[in-house]
């Protein structure tokens, strides 16, 4: 009797440490199970009864010793639930409900007399998963060979993808069905500044995805902290996705100490895509605020001394040299080439302009010496990050810009000498303080020195967040481009205002983009936090500013207007160059209104790739704001404003795409209408192919301000 109840007693601890454990979303529509297969955890996701992600397996390969992939034992398992409300700094929205389910599952390795744990947090919208390293004996230093996270998809969905790739996120979206990313990867691959792709089947993140029976699902990651950045490799028989990490110099994908733990793995799902845009999960998963002072952090709307240089009007460079050296030229002996658009008085008419039309302030690139052979050189000392060209008066502009209202924007470019930024990073934000600057547009073009490092290693991670966070102590907002995609981070550290990180605007005169690609981005770029896309191109035909260049800007006038609302960004630019914002300054009054900074926002229409319509409610006021996005079909809106209060009429200015407009044929066909409108009002608006349109919805005070105006309808 006792040898079958201790037999007994075995089987049910066997049975206990190899069932599912279950974890279900707040309202019921999501469920997770996680199990141990022989000896290997997995997982799945269900959404209202549909298969999300199939059984998929976690764990991690280690370079030496044996791996954290299998021989583990459920030691323990622990439940919770949280549900709190937080503010941002900046946003979409005022306050964001952080309301998940927890379990977390602490999983034994008892051959090698070690235990790793693993967190999931289940939301309404989605999941996040990753994995935890306690301090122990047997796992202190370690260095991962692989992560094998699987998302394993139910059916061959239909993708919205970028090439997989070390070093740049600048490509074009390409919409294919899982099984077509392999014969589609060679196209693709467009040629960049650097650039490293790695699997004909491998992908991006932020990676959007729509199955055939109507559910939207997005993969991503969260919190990215001293970790190598995710891509995936799609195994195409299968349809399994798997974590790629991005390797080092030596090939390597990770250095850990314990404690420590991974980036949080996300999948959101819903059946709604508004829901998809509308998910605040990525910044629920990041931590909170690391600063008490965050007075110095604000929103930025600005113009700049950059398209001129974009379009191959002006240059950077001051004279037309192939090759300085810092601290050895004497660029007051040089002959200028007479194109260099960082001269004083040309940021004067910018600094001018900001101030007439209530912007906040104006960068200005090519003002530091350097630029004459800063790309494609390996130079390690290529910027000193503080000496002027000879025709920039740095006190003069300090000054002038004060005396205006207007605040300078400093420009970094690294030219990825990392090395190199790192030493002067001290000195350059120094001189920034004491010139009056307090954000700053870095890049990172080109290959990163150290050579053989990659832009989205773990090394260059960290050196990311060091920028910022060294920012910080200077009371200092950073811009990166050319930097690691975001994962939330911004919540954690909000003078992180801005990134880059995707095809934006340039590329617009660089070939141009396709139609339908801001009716993509904002559901895979801007899950992970805001983008500075540069909109606000009014000028579509490139040769009118430079002759020699024949692209045009794939979108309409009005279109461009609608960005500033559905491309949502704390840090909104007025790409164009002066002289053609004078030429449609009735236009331009969207830009001036437009806020940047938000109460509210409500996601009316979505389908990725096809349209997106966004309303949004300015910061501190009961003034909204929307825009229409559309791909190269146009689009077909019938809006109903119920999201504005009831028993108020508001003066509504509708910029909308004429009727012959084209983002092709006749890009600057526009219309303006003025009119009353209030929460019951209808409005069926028309996006022309590549159009949009933009609304906005100032609150009347009094009678006077409805003084001759109709109800719109």
């Amino acid at each position: 009797m006792k040898k079958n109840a201790l037999s007994l007693m075995l089987l049910l601890m066997l049975s206990l440490a190899t069932m599912a454990q279950e974890l279900v979303s707040p309202n019921g529509n999501l469920k997770l199970s996680f199990q141990l297969s022989d000896g290997s955890p997995t997982y799945k996701l269900i959404y209202k009864g549909k298969e999300v992600i199939k059984t998929s397996k976690l764990g991690l390969e280690l370079k030496e010793g044996p791996s954290l992939l299998n021989g583990f034992t459920v030691k323990e398992t622990k439940f919770d639930e949280v549900n709190e409300n937080w503010s941002p700094v900046w946003g979409e929205v005022k306050t964001i409900n952080n309301h998940y389910k927890e379990l977390l599952v602490v999983l034994d390795q008892k051959a090698q007399s070690r235990f790793i744990q693993i967190r999931f947090r289940l939301y309404d919208d989605g999941l996040g998963f990753r994995y935890e390293f306690p301090q122990q004996d047997n796992l202190n230093y370690f260095i991962i060979k692989e992560e094998r996270t699987q998302f394993a998809m139910n059916g061959d969905h239909k993708a919205f993808w970028l090439p997989g790739d070390y070093d740049t996120q600048e490509y074009s979206t390409v919409t294919s069905n899982l099984s077509e990313i392999r014969t589609k990867m060679k196209e693709a691959v467009t040629p960049n500044a650097s650039q490293q792709p790695f699997s004909p089947t491998g992908v991006q993140t932020s990676l959007m995805m729509k199955s055939k029976d109507g559910l939207y699902i997005n993969i991503h990651e969260a919190a990215l902290i001293d970790y190598a950045c995710m891509h995936l490799n799609l195994d195409d028989k299968n349809m399994i996705f798997e974590s790629w990490l991005t390797p080092d110099a030596k090939g390597d994908k990770g250095y850990l100490q314990t404690p420590c733990k991974s980036p949080w793995r996300t999948v959101m799902v819903s059946d709604d895509a508004r829901e998809i845009l509308a998910s605040k999960l990525i910044l629920n998963l990041n931590d909170p605020c690391k600063y008490t002072d965050v007075s110095w952090i604000k929103p930025i709307k600005y113009v700049g001394v950059w398209w001129e240089m974009i379009t191959g009007k002006s240059t950077w460079s001051y004279n037309n040299l192939n090759s300085v050296k810092l601290g050895e030229l004497d660029y007051s002996k040089t002959t200028p080439n007479g194109k260099h658009a960082a001269n004083t008085a040309h940021v004067k008419e910018y600094i001018d302009f900001a101030a007439k039309h209530g912007l906040d302030a104006v960068l200005v690139e090519g003002w530091n010496i350097g630029w004459e052979d800063w790309f494609g050189k390996s130079k390690d000392y290529v910027f000193d990050f503080v000496t002027p060209y000879p025709d920039f008066n740095v006190k003069e502009l300090k000054d002038y810009a004060a005396s205006k209202g207007v605040r300078l924007i400093m420009h970094h470019e690294t030219s990825g000498s990392v090395r190199n930024y790192e030493r002067h990073l001290d000195t350059a934000y120094k001189f920034m303080v004491a010139n009056g600057y307090n954000a700053v547009k870095s890049g990172y073009v080109g290959n990163i020195l150290p050579a053989g490092e990659n832009h989205y290693n773990q090394w260059m991670v960290n050196h990311y967040l060091y920028a910022v966070t060294k920012a910080a102590d200077y009371k200092i907002m950073v811009n990166g481009h050319e930097a690691v995609r975001p994962t939330g981070l911004c919540r954690t550290y909000p003078n992180l205002i801005g990134n880059e990180a995707a095809r934006g605007t340039e590329y617009e005169a660089f070939g141009g983009s396709n139609p339908d690609h801001t009716t993509i981005l904002p559901f895979t770029r801007l899950m992970g936090g805001p983008m500075d896309y540069t909109p606000g191109i009014f000028e579509t035909k490139i040769s009118n500013l430079n002759p020699d260049n024949n692209s045009f800007v794939h979108s309409t006038l009005t279109r461009q207007l609608a960005l500033y609302v559905t491309m949502y960004s704390p840090l909104q630019m007025a790409a164009d160059v002066i002289e053609s914002y004078n030429k449609h300054l009735d236009a331009f009054q969207f830009i001036q209104d437009v806020a940047v900074d938000w109460d509210d926002s409500k996601y009316l229409e979505a389908e990725p790739g096809d349209y997106i319509t966004v309303a949004r409610k300015a910061k501190g006021t009961n003034n909204w704001f929307v825009g229409c996005t559309s791909d190269e079909n146009g689009h077909t809106s019938n809006l109903t404003f119920n999201f504005l209060d009831p028993n108020k009429k508001y003066v509504a200015t509708v910029y909308a795409d004429g009727k012959d407009a084209h983002y092709e044929k006749n890009p600057q066909s526009y219309t303006i209408t003025k009119g009353v409108v209030t929460n019951k009002t209808k409005l069926m608006l028309k996006a022309a192919p590549g159009g949009g349109y933009a609304i906005s919805l100032i609150e009347a005070k009094d009678a006077e301000s409805l003084k001759g105006l109709k109800q719109l309808k």
